[in-house]
């Protein structure tokens, strides 16, 4: 894939469905997708194995997942919501994938279109108290 035909749209979505993919594990081992509270109460350890391929760590408000097929770092939504990301994630998730998102394995590229996508209002914060962003439609 050349830099020309990578977009960020492409990313985003590779990105949340990593996401989506990775907490229908949790929902199916845990019985919820959001399991922060199973940590908050001791029900389970910030850090562990779900299945024999996927381990996953809590930190703050996300989770870090690891699966066979790679790893994902999401934060939590203010109300549990998964379908958040951030420069930041965005970047972190490319340059684990550097061969298919090579373009974006440079922040100041992801920090330009970034910035083009909310001025189009293509991507919008998802509450006034979270730094995540989700799409506008």
């Amino acid at each position: 894939m050349s830099d020309q035909d990578q977009t960020l749209d492409t990313l985003i979505h590779d990105f949340t469905s990593m996401v989506e993919t990775s907490t229908l594990i949790f929902e199916k081992k845990f019985g919820t997708r959001d399991i922060r509270r199973l940590w908050h109460t001791r029900a389970i350890k910030r850090r562990g194995r779900v299945t024999r391929g996927v381990k996953y760590e809590l930190h703050g408000i996300g989770c870090r997942i690891n699966l066979s097929t790679g790893t994902v770092d999401f934060d939590y939504g203010p109300n549990g919501e998964i379908n958040g990301f951030d420069i930041r994630r965005l970047y972190f998730f490319a340059c684990e994938r550097p061969s298919k998102y090579r373009k974006y394995c440079d922040k100041k590229i992801i920090e330009k279109e970034f910035a083009e996508y909310i001025d189009l209002k293509k991507i919008k914060k998802i509450s006034l108290i979270s730094n995540l962003y989700i799409w506008t439609n």
